[in-house]
């Protein structure tokens, strides 16, 4: 009797087993050989891998040469103010550009400042002897409509009055941003120059009308360049130009 109870104990026990093996099969599923193993993810990891995806590619950026802004923009009305407008002169001017800057690097990721003037300061050297030279097929492609219109008229006024300008760059001291902004999709940027020349105008026999081919002059030049961020071309034009004593 004592060992048919046991054997009784023995089914029991088994079918219970079973109920519950069922039981946790139905709740857990089970492995099929397609799932993948756990794998112990870290959450850094990936948000750091997500945000590498969104970081700007590094491009191969080459000079920039620059066209001038639009001086009848309507949109200007829609930039915000800086917060230190009415601050130091300095500080007023770092906190535009900045700003502006900023908003640049936002929509053309492959921007940078240094890349940036390198191609400016090429494009001023360019322009300035082009200018002098009266050569207006080099002039063309960096300077936008308005800017090219206005250096082809100096041009062939002296021509019509048969002058030759003679300019020397003695050399370039200084090319920073001054101010940048970006409106609508065209980023415009705003670069003052500090150079040494050398500025003489002849006559048709040759002799100086203005200028002094012997004095050294120190000219201070800002110009204005723009680019649609959205263009795959990666050159800017000069749109603006004025200077200062």
């Amino acid at each position: 009797m004592g060992n048919g109870f046991q054997f009784l104990d023995i089914i029991l026990f088994a079918a219970v087993a079973a109920f519950f093996v069922l039981r946790l099969r139905s709740v857990l599923g089970k492995r099929t050989g397609h799932q993948q193993p756990p794998t112990g993810r870290d959450p850094f990891k990936a948000a750091r891998r997500e945000g590498e995806r969104e970081e700007p590619e590094e491009g191969a950026e080459g000079e920039k040469v620059i066209p001038l802004p639009d001086r009848t923009r309507d949109e200007a009305a829609a930039e915000p103010e800086p917060a230190d407008r009415g601050a130091a002169a300095a500080g007023a001017a770092e906190g535009l550009s900045g700003a502006g800057l900023a908003r640049i690097k936002m929509a053309d990721k492959s921007f940078e400042e240094s890349q940036f003037l390198a191609g400016a300061k090429a494009a001023f050297e360019t322009i300035v002897a082009a200018y002098a030279e009266g050569d207006t097929k080099a002039l063309r492609p960096l300077l936008a409509n308005d800017v090219y219109n206005d250096f082809a008229g100096a041009i062939e006024e002296r021509r019509k009055n048969n002058q030759t300008l003679e300019t020397t760059l003695v050399g370039v001291n200084e090319a920073e941003i001054v101010e940048a902004e970006l409106q609508g999709r065209t980023a415009f940027v705003k670069v003052r120059f500090r150079s040494e020349q050398v500025n003489t105008l002849r006559d048709a026999e040759g002799r100086i009308i203005e200028g002094d081919s012997n004095a050294v002059t120190k000219v201070t030049d800002i110009w204005t360049f723009a680019r649609n961020t959205r263009s795959r071309d990666p050159n800017w034009s000069l749109v603006a130009t004025e200077s200062t004593d």
